[in-house]
């Protein structure tokens, strides 16, 4: 059935908060506008009149089409070249959602995104709904047609799951800008203990090329062992120019929530790098170098019109 204008409203009212269930379902944006769209195209086929409550409508739509994509993503990324992480999206991207309460900002860092990785798609969609978007049990097995008690169950398996994982800091702006700068100092020091002094005992590195940008499989472990591989990456080489297209400008700023270093060469995200921080130190490096990964952050960063002078250059 063709939809009348009031219709068409109607969804793009209810695009961003849709847009952002599907990134934390996802890890992905480009495949949350994909499941977005596909969610517009079925409401557009839909008796729209008859849809008594269409958000609950949309939302049910929505997170089932994404528990299909992660299905099929399992199966994807056992053939995926090297480590998969998240994609990452910078301050101020509309596609992170709500962001009032401690319990949301946590649901979109990028160290749940990763851990979210070790729910099943059921557990992950019950997550999200109920930490992110505060959805009542009732609604939840509405949408996934389960059982209100099962839904609650769930939650509570999937929440100690993540509670699993450090406990991270809720940080902001300022703090995470004096974060990274202390680390780039240290990083970009030629040695290896002060960046030591910043990790933890069990501090890991990892990084996601996709096999289109080196990028090392197995995570670096332990202080040390990261502290010497971040202290080889940030020197300066001719060859890493020639590999990126220039001498990339580091800056700082925040991606996920998280204190983050983004790397730019000529007005194009080349490179984030996320600081897991914990009470105890930086407990993660985790960098997203696959291009196709980096497409909608260029775009953030062209648009927001940054302003700030690089804190490095490599």
């Amino acid at each position: 059935m063709a939809l009348i204008m009031s219709d068409v409203d109607r969804f793009e009212t209810a695009r961003p908060r849709l847009e952002a269930i599907a990134y934390r379902l996802l890890g992905s944006a480009s495949e949350a506008e994909d499941a977005v769209q596909e969610t517009f195209l079925r409401w557009q086929a839909a008796d729209v009149e008859r849809i008594e409550v269409p958000e609950a409508w949309l939302t049910k739509v929505l997170t089932n089409w994404c528990l299909n994509l992660l299905t099929s993503a399992r199966a994807r990324r056992e053939t995926y070249v090297g480590r998969w992480l998240p994609e990452p999206l910078l301050a101020g991207d509309p596609m992170l959602g709500p962001a009032d309460t401690a319990e949301q900002r946590e649901s979109v860092s990028y160290a749940v995104l990763v851990l979210l990785e070790r729910l099943s798609p059921g557990e992950r969609a019950v997550y999200v709904l109920r930490e992110a978007f505060d959805y009542p049990h009732r609604e939840i097995a509405q949408i996934l047609d389960i059982t209100e008690a099962a839904s609650q169950q769930i939650y509570h398996r999937a929440k100690k799951h993540i509670a699993d994982g450090k406990a991270r800091t809720d940080i902001d702006e300022a703090a995470a800008r004096r974060i990274v700068e202390e680390f780039l100092a240290a990083a970009t020091s030629g040695r290896t203990e002060p960046l030591v002094r910043l990790l933890t005992q069990d501090a890991v590195s990892v990084g996601d090329g996709g096999g289109k940008v080196p990028a090392r499989a197995k995570a670096f472990e332990g202080a040390r062992a990261v502290a010497t591989f971040l202290r080889g990456l940030f020197k300066p080489s001719p060859a890493k120019r020639a590999y990126v297209g220039g001498a990339p400008d580091i800056y700082a700023t925040t991606a996920n929530g998280e204190p983050a270093i983004v790397a730019v060469v000529d007005g194009k995200v080349v490179g984030i790098t996320c600081l897991e921080v914990t009470a105890e130190g930086i407990a993660a490096v985790r960098s997203q170098v696959n291009p196709d990964k980096l497409v909608r952050a260029t775009e953030q960063w062209a648009a927001t019109g940054r302003g700030q002078a690089p804190l490095h250059t490599l």
